[in-house]
């Protein structure tokens, strides 16, 4: 049924926003965040960081004019009411579904996506690029980065922040949702800011520059005395001077969840030139009681429930993530040495056990994954034994730093890399489909394990005395499952698990894929094709003994759900040709330019690497084969 809301039905696209009274805004924003409760409770999605938003995205529609002024997302899970307002309401019935509309940014989705935004810190640095690129074209319009208090853990933000120049058409809202503003001193400034912020203040403060820089001999150093008094005011009442330091104008902090008291502010800021700094404190969850009073719960919620659901940025009790946080903490409280870093991921990544047990060894670095993997190094050049704990998708942030600080000396970094493989719902930002790839050019070990008993036995090993240099083990996102669970673990670096002697023909696969090749094996050994299954833990470097049996066989079908060009299965095709196998190789990744948000059934059938797709992969090789040989 949804809630009713018919001023918000009746926005097809931001100039509809204008044209509303002071009265109709805060009716809209009421509307919007009903509907988002509503309908994101029921399909699922990032709940809290929309809710804080609701008033700052309609102000900023209300005084610029999207798509010739560009809103910049940083992360950009925080987008929903913009697309609320950008006429894409309807679409929320799929939201991060199959053919539904994305839960990010997306300019293939609509011309009000600026860029596509999944990770974080990158905001500032594309407003710059796309303020120059306005200035070389000569084009009219705003670029604002939206930046939430997060993204200043990472280094990108800072560097950006470092070359801002004089851009007279950027303007940087810090939405924090972390702080309060006191009674005491945000009165003050909130006064300033009303100051500071109205068109009449800043006429002021240019024609007194101007008039002062007239005067013989004392004008100059009057006018830089102004600056430093006023500068020593602003210092006294709110921390502005980092910002201000780097050349932005900086104003706040403001309530951000003051609709109408924001759009004034900004229509004064408008006038003025770039570069400017809005800080705007608003409250995340706000307005739906369950998630204000608990915002990490609500951050983002699974599909299907009206009460308190599990974040699944949260590890599951049982899942490979919770496996993996208690397993480190059996090999920490039996070695010192080893540590466990996350970046901005504690519970995503299960190590919130491992910070609760041995706090000093514990260390969450924020949203800045470069210096996770450099920090790492460096503890391990000590001789301590780091464990980084680090999203499939995000690991790709710190690529130089793998190879140049992390393989060059070879010093003994283990990557805990979760959400390997396909990943629901967050669509093409967010697949962890890159690390065989890149980690294995760069020389890494890589092990996949299948299920919970694999996890942890390699685990436990790779932190162990008897491995040295990095080391990498990949997992996918929640639990195991049955069909894999059933194989334990047996210690070797593969498995053959089904399938007799007498077969020709071998499917060959990794990590949670290997549930799709045991059911292709099912349906070819059902229509009378004998095939075997053989499961790799360690994907790279390939042992000389799998090399060896592999060999025999006169099919195989390497499937992984790993981006093509690069992955493992092409590694091993090479490595098959080189040593003299003439026979027939089918390989089955992921082409990513058909990724998308959908469940992961539905990206195995996109990718071919369903069960069903693999099973036909091999009969159209064998029946081509013996077409080949009836014809000699």
């Amino acid at each position: 049924m949804g809630v009713d809301t018919p001023l918000l039905d009746s926005i097809k696209g931001p100039e509809d926003v204008k044209c509303l009274s002071d009265k109709q805004v805060v009716q809209l924003c009421g509307e919007i965040r009903r509907f988002l409760v509503d309908s994101v409770l029921r399909t699922g999605g990032h709940l809290a960081s929309n809710l804080g938003t609701v008033e700052l995205t309609v102000a900023l529609h209300r005084v610029l004019n999207s798509p010739q002024d560009k809103i910049v997302f940083d992360v950009g899970h925080q987008c929903y009411t913009h697309k609320l307002l950008t006429g894409r309401k309807a679409g929320f019935a799929r939201l991060r579904q199959k053919d539904g509309i994305s839960g990010f940014p997306n300019p293939r989705e609509s011309r009000h996506d600026a860029f596509v935004a999944g990770h974080g810190n990158t905001a500032l640095s594309l407003a710059i690029g796309m303020a120059w690129a306005k200035k070389l074209k000569r084009e009219p319009g705003w670029v604002v980065a939206i930046i939430g208090d997060g993204a200043f853990t990472g280094g990108m933000v800072y560097e950006g922040m470092n070359n801002i120049s004089s851009l007279n058409n950027l303007m940087v809202i810090l939405n924090d949702n972390g702080m309060s503003i006191s009674k005491n001193v945000g009165a003050m400034a909130r006064y300033l800011t009303h100051l500071r912020a109205s068109p009449e203040y800043f006429r002021v403060n240019r024609h007194l520059g101007e008039a002062l820089n007239r005067v013989p001999v004392v004008g100059q150093p009057m006018y830089r005395f102004f600056r430093r008094a006023k500068s020593i005011v602003r210092r006294t009442m709110y921390d502005s001077t980092m910002f201000e330091n780097m050349g932005f104008q900086y104003l706040g902090p403001l309530d951000g969840n003051k609709v109408l008291e924001l759009e004034q502010t900004l229509r004064n800021l408008t006038v003025r030139s770039g570069p400017l700094f809005l800080h705007v404190v608003t409250t995340k969850g706000k307005g739906y009681l369950p998630a204000e009073e608990n915002p990490g719960e609500f951050h983002g919620v699974s599909a299907g429930s009206q009460s308190l659901v599990p974040d699944p940025e949260v590890a599951a009790p049982a899942s490979f993530s919770t496996v993996f946080g208690k397993a480190l903490c059996e090999a920490a409280a039996a070695d010192r040495k080893i540590c466990a870093i996350t970046a901005a991921m504690k519970y995503g990544t299960g190590l919130q056990f491992f910070g609760h047990a041995f706090r000093d060894r514990f260390f969450d670095v924020g949203m800045a994954e470069q210096h996770a993997v450099t920090f790492a190094a460096g503890l391990a050049s000590q001789g301590m034994v780091p464990v980084a704990a680090i999203y499939s998708t995000f690991l790709q942030r710190a690529y130089d730093q793998i190879i140049h600080d992390v393989c060059l000396l070879r010093v003994k970094v283990i990557f805990a890399i979760d959400r390997a493989g396909l990943v629901p719902a967050d669509g093409e930002t967010h697949q962890g489909v890159y690390d065989p790839a890149f980690l294995s050019e760069a020389g890494v070990p890589i092990y996949s394990p299948s299920n919970y008993a694999e996890l942890r036995y390699w685990l436990l090993r790779l932190v162990g005395p008897d491995y040295t240099g990095p080391q990498a083990i990949r997992y996918p996102r929640g639990g195991e499952v049955k069909a894999l669970a059933q194989y334990g673990c047996t210690g070797r670096a593969y498995d053959f698990l089904t399938g007799g002697p007498e077969a020709d023909t071998v499917l060959v696969s990794y990590g949670s894929e290997v549930e799709d090749v045991l059911a292709a094996a099912a349906l070819l050994e059902a229509e009378g094709v004998p095939c075997r299954v053989c499961k790799l833990v360690k994907i790279f470097p390939f042992t000389d003994d799998f090399l060896h049996e592999i060999e025999r066989f006169k099919t195989i079908l390497f499937a992984e759900e790993c981006v093509r060009q690069g992955s493992i299965g092409q590694q091993l095709a090479a490595r098959l040709l080189a040593d003299g196998w003439r026979g027939a190789f089918l390989h089955r990744a992921v082409d990513n330019t058909k990724l998308t948000h959908a469940t992961v059934p539905e990206l195995k059938e996109i990718q071919g690497l369903d069960a069903g797709s693999l099973a036909q992969a091999v009969r159209q090789a064998l029946a081509a084969d013996q077409e080949k040989e009836q014809s000699r």
